[in-house]
């Protein structure tokens, strides 16, 4: 028999977490709504994923007490436009928190639309309505029902790990 140590796992630290998810690449995109008193409120996303197909449903996680979050609760509905390759200012730009961003890039409000379309930066967009949502920590899962599919461009999907923007190769 022999002496064998034990590692201990060290906690798990915010800055570990995050390490260890920048190494799972994602889609990026931007959630977007009004408040109730009609204001444009939007932010970028990488936690959107599908979740059923019938009905069609996503989900994305917002951070807690974000205003796109008050925003989203209070409409009951939302916006998800999914960035092409081309759309990396509009990625950083809504997720600097700059409270002009709605001022200084271009957006629609389409008839019917659930929330702003970034119909330039977008190369599809969900409007959904809010079925569920779950505070888990810091943030909170919303799941919304898509209820109108608009392909915008046909350009490919603007991706994010490792801390940093990348395109879709298919080389």
């Amino acid at each position: 028999m022999t002496d064998q140590t034990i590692q201990i796992p060290r906690q798990v630290t915010t800055d570990s977490f995050r390490t260890m998810m920048s190494g799972f690449p994602t889609g990026v995109c931007v959630v977007t709504t009004t408040d109730s008193a009609g204001t444009p409120r939007g932010m970028t996303c990488s936690s959107v994923c599908s979740v059923s197909l019938e009905p069609p449903i996503l989900l994305v996680c917002l951070r807690s007490g974000s205003p796109t979050l008050d925003g989203v609760l209070r409409s009951g509905s939302f916006a998800v436009n999914l960035l092409h390759e081309g759309a990396q200012a509009a990625a950083e730009l809504f997720a600097s928190g700059n409270p002009h961003r709605f001022q200084i890039h271009p957006w629609e409000e389409t008839p019917g639309a659930a929330g702003p379309h970034l119909v330039k930066d977008a190369h599809t967009i969900a409007d959904c309505d809010v079925v569920l949502t779950q505070e888990v920590g810091d943030h909170v899962t919303v799941f919304g029902e898509a209820r109108r599919i608009s392909e915008r461009n046909p350009y490919p999907p603007l991706l994010y790990g490792l801390r940093q923007f990348r395109t879709w190769s298919t080389t």
